[in-house]
């Protein structure tokens, strides 16, 4: 297995990415700690793991909040007696937004797209370090590339900010053992749940898609999955893009 005796912290696990994340990681061998702020949905992926045969926990985390950073992963260190991996998965859609001057929105983008991956660093790094080392998968999303139109552009600066401090911790912790890399999404269900199927709209967005279609949460966690195993072990810094060719036009 290829997370075998390792330990993951993953954000935003109780649905979508983050679970399918989860449970990935938990066949693989891994212990998991689902953090998100929905208790009942996180119960449900801590059963289906622990169905499995996987071993998890669940953890209350607003991920904007540096003191539940804190004590989730003193929570984890205490349960399973270290932390090997952080996925920081959480994050909410700049779509949608009636007004996208909005300062709100702006400061609301930025605290959970981009302030919670600074704090998970800060507060998992030292116990990583403890451990000898350590993977972090941050997820921003194309739009941390490209610009868009009918969004907020506090969700492009957001991932872009992801996109960089990845770079910026990867650099500043290698030589502590600890690999830092970011995912970016490109087109997948949760982004499009305001479009039905066969939607004008949500077609045009696939026909933009070289592939011809949009991605499915368990293609980005097999990307995690990599980036977080030993298999990864010279890859530090980098962008892997799962958009089915979007950025490559």
């Amino acid at each position: 297995m290829r997370l075998e005796g390792k330990v993951a912290l993953i954000t935003g696990a109780a649905h979508g990415m983050g679970a399918e994340e989860a449970r990935l990681f938990a066949r693989e061998g891994a212990k998991v700690a689902i953090a998100d702020i929905r208790e009942d949905d996180a119960r449900q992926v801590e059963a289906q793991i622990a169905e499995a045969g996987g071993e998890a926990m669940v953890i209350m985390l607003n991920v904007t909040q540096e003191d539940q950073w804190e004590s989730s992963v003193a929570a984890v260190v205490a349960q399973f007696g270290k932390l090997d991996i952080l996925v920081n998965n959480a994050g909410i859609s700049g779509s949608g937004e009636k007004d996208n001057t909005s300062t709100d929105s702006w400061d609301k983008l930025m605290d959970v797209n981009a302030k919670s991956v600074f704090l998970g660093m800060k507060h998992a790094i030292p116990e990583m370090e403890k451990a000898g080392g350590g993977a972090i998968v941050n997820i921003s999303s194309i739009s941390g590339f490209v610009g868009q139109e009918a969004i907020h552009p506090g969700y492009n600066a957001s991932k872009g900010a992801v996109r960089l401090v990845t770079k910026a911790a990867a650099v500043q912790h290698a030589k502590s053992g600890i690999r830092v890399n970011s995912v970016h999404p490109g087109m997948l269900p949760p982004m499009l749940t305001s479009f039905q199927a066969g939607d004008p709209a949500r077609e045009a967005m696939n026909d933009a898609v070289p592939m011809g279609r949009e991605g499915k949460p368990i293609e980005v966690a097999n990307a995690v999955l990599f980036l977080a195993s030993d298999e990864a072990s010279y890859i530090t810094g980098t962008e892997l893009l799962v958009d089915g060719g979007f950025t490559a036009k």
